[in-house]
Order: structure tokens, then sequence, then C-alpha cells
């Protein structure tokens, strides 16, 4: 019978992990599209096609799903930057590096991540989950940062070089929300880069 068991255990354990990948790609598209006040668990049950019950067996709280959500995105983003150069950066190619991480800053994952920000300035519950996460996110973008763009942090305004980068990074993407401006932001990568190349 033990055999048996673990047999079926497997194919469970399998579903179980669908599910909640398919609960946490819908609370990302939920916050992405309808923010904070509309992504309710309802809702994200629904967007996944899973009852609520089952949502809240995987996320008990709001808060939980969310939490989940923010680390998924975190994961999604270092993931999505590390496999655009799975061999690393060549150190005369500064602009794509610059592009790229402009790149994780104005796509779906980082106004998924807004949302969340947005929603833990105003709940006291969420607030240290995400401030933690984002903590943690901010220090692996820095280092990969660093890892790509070839950058000796113990010369002297190195690491404040590449953190400017990061959060010039950042106000794009916060631009990003109200106008898609392409041609400025490809302008400003490339004086960037050209300051990079200088500073670095």
């Amino acid at each position: 019978m033990g055999g048996v068991n673990t047999a079926e255990r497997a194919p469970k354990q399998d579903r179980s992990r669908a599910t909640r990948q398919r609960l946490l790609e819908a609370a990302v598209a939920c916050l992405a599209e309808r923010g904070w006040t509309g992504s309710t668990v309802t809702v994200v049950a629904e967007r996944a096609g899973v009852s609520r019950g089952a949502a809240q067996h995987h996320f008990p709280t709001r808060e939980d799903l969310f939490t989940a959500a923010v680390e998924y995105v975190a994961e999604e983003r270092s993931t999505a930057l590390r496999a655009l150069f799975p061999q690393g950066a060549a150190a005369d190619d500064r602009r794509a590096v610059v592009s790229a991480l402009v790149d994780l800053y104005t796509g779906p994952l980082f106004r998924a991540a807004l949302h969340l920000w947005v929603a833990a300035s105003n709940e006291d519950q969420l607030r240290p989950q995400v401030t933690e996460l984002e903590a943690r996110v901010g220090r692996e973008t820095h280092r990969i940062a660093v890892d790509l763009l070839g950058a000796d942090e113990t010369r002297p305004g190195t690491r404040e070089t590449v953190q400017g980068l990061l959060d010039m990074a950042r106000g794009l993407g916060l631009a990003n929300l109200l106008t898609d401006d392409r041609g400025r932001r490809e302008r400003v990568v490339t004086q960037w880069a050209a300051l990079l190349d200088d500073a670095l």
C-alpha cells in the first residue's frame, strides 16, 4: 500500500504546485491591472480558475498571498535579468546592460511590485514583509548590476554610480506608468552608458 500512496502523492504535489503558481501569476496580473483595492483573494482565485477555498488553503490571508506574489515577482525579476546575459556581459557592451536594467524596471513585473509598495505604505500588516523583500531584491539587483557592468566597487564612487543607475532606471519605470516614452528612454540609456564608460 505504501507504494501506492507515494505514487499518488507526487501528482498531488505537482497539482498543488501548479495551483500555487497560477495563483501567484494571477495575483501579479491583478495587481498590475486593478491595483491593491481591486485585487481581492476572490478576484485572484477567479482569474486563476481556482476556488476561493483552494486559494485560502495555499494563502490563508490576503497579505500572505500578496507577500508571496512580491517574492515571486522579485525572483522573476532577478531570473529575467540573469537570463539576458547567461555568460555574463562584455565589459565593452555597457549600453546593453543599462538597457536590460531599465527594461527590468519598465515591465509588468515592476508595475505589479509598485502596486504592492503603494498598498504596503497604507497597510501595517503588509509593510514589514514588503520592506524586507524589497531590501533583498535591491541588494541582489545591485550585485547583479555590479557583475554585469564589470564595476570595481573598491574604487571610490563606484558603488554610488551603480546605485544612481538603478535609481534612474526605477525613475524611468515610474514615468512609464503614465506614458510609454520609449524614444526618450533610449536617449537616456545611451547617455548613461556613455557616463558609465567614463566613470567605471
